[in-house]
């Protein structure tokens, strides 16, 4: 770690078989101990990808389409004045591929109760907590379809739809389809699964505005934390777990190659050089400013975490600095790691 950033610990995974690479490193601490390179990490927004994998899989199975409205699959407490848009309520238009790629026009709750809950400990919140507190105090951006807004709100309600079909928890879901199939035997839900095995190393701290979040009686409570997070981002993993996952999607082992395409082509522009389709990121060239040499497909995390593949160098860069100030600076990280193994490869 560079002198002057703020990190308490930082931990990469650099995975190539034509660069003949594999490295999986840790720095810092966690508690009184050093980093260890197999302990399970927080990967926050990260988990979006295995939301939509799993909703994927639903797909493949003829259980759902991603065309589909998800009135076919929610309840009315949850569908009653969902997105209601300049008079109009659009609630009955939101199709699952809305919300896969943010689409939907729903606001985010996120970090206003992560806000309430620092400032009010003792606060209580749920997936549909937050979803009717988003309905009571924030409004929707646009129509369905319409533009992009990036907000958890929408991996709560595909988290919903995978109970509905599945008729088991998320976490019990998520187990059973992606953990138990990929042998990620070290990965769980924060706060509502235990990995198939114990990998013998306590979670990775991690920090939010110099606050060390593991210590916080909220973070420990389903309902506190956990409760705003689900589907939105819940997965907890080592980095060899996680490079399992990667490596299945990117061959075609979890999903197949054409679903892989559909979740990447239909897509809304994210940012400069970034397009979002399934809970996926894509990293694209733009001319003079975006070297064709940074394309690579992926997912992000507001704690500095990154899990990208990317295909010219047939290279997995997965990584987490615990702590929301990296959020974009985790990005720029793992582009310098793509640049590195580009000068390899040349």
């Amino acid at each position: 770690m560079r002198k002057g950033d703020k990190a308490v610990n930082a931990y990469l995974l650099v995975h190539s078989e034509p660069l003949d690479i594999h490295v999986n490193i840790a720095e810092g601490k966690t508690g009184d101990s050093p980093a260890n390179p197999k302990q399970p990490n927080y990967m926050a927004s990260v988990g979006k990808l295995f939301t939509s994998t799993l909703i994927s899989t639903l797909y493949e199975e003829g259980k759902l389409s991603f065309e589909d409205r998800i009135g076919k699959y929610l309840d009315d407490d949850i569908l009653d004045g969902l997105h209601v848009y300049k008079g109009h309520d659009y609630t009955n238009e939101i199709r699952i591929k809305n919300l896969l790629n943010h689409t939907s026009g729903l606001p985010d709750a996120f970090w206003h109760l992560l806000q309430e809950l620092l400032e009010n400990p003792e606060l209580r919140v749920s997936p549909r907590k937050a979803i009717e507190w988003g309905k009571e105090n924030r409004k929707p951006h646009f129509p369905p379809g319409k533009k992009f807004n990036y907000t958890d709100t929408n991996y709560y309600l595909l988290g919903f739809i995978v109970e509905e079909i599945t008729g088991m928890p998320f976490h019990e879901a998520l187990k059973e389809r992606i953990f138990e199939p990929l042998n990620m035997k070290h990965s769980y839900m924060l706060h509502a699964s235990e990995p198939i095995e114990d990998p013998g190393f306590p979670i990775a701290d991690f920090y939010h505005e110099g606050e060390k979040m593991n210590d916080l009686e909220f973070f420990q409570d389903p309902e506190g934390y956990a409760g705003i997070d689900y589907a939105g981002g819940g997965v907890v993993a080592p980095m060899e777990d996680l490079l399992k996952f990667m490596k299945s999607l990117a061959n075609h082992e979890i999903i197949k190659e054409e679903t892989l395409e559909t979740m990447m082509e239909d897509k809304a522009r994210f940012g400069f050089g970034i397009d979002y389709g399934y809970g996926i990121w894509m990293l694209k060239k733009i001319p003079l400013l975006m070297p064709e040499k940074f394309e690579s497909w992926g997912v992000v995390g507001a704690t500095g975490a990154f899990m990208f593949y990317h295909p010219k160098t047939d290279s997995y860069i997965i990584g987490n600095f615990n702590d929301t100030y990296f959020e974009r600076k985790g990005v720029r990280f793992m582009m310098k790691v793509i640049k590195r193994l580009t000068s390899f490869s040349s």
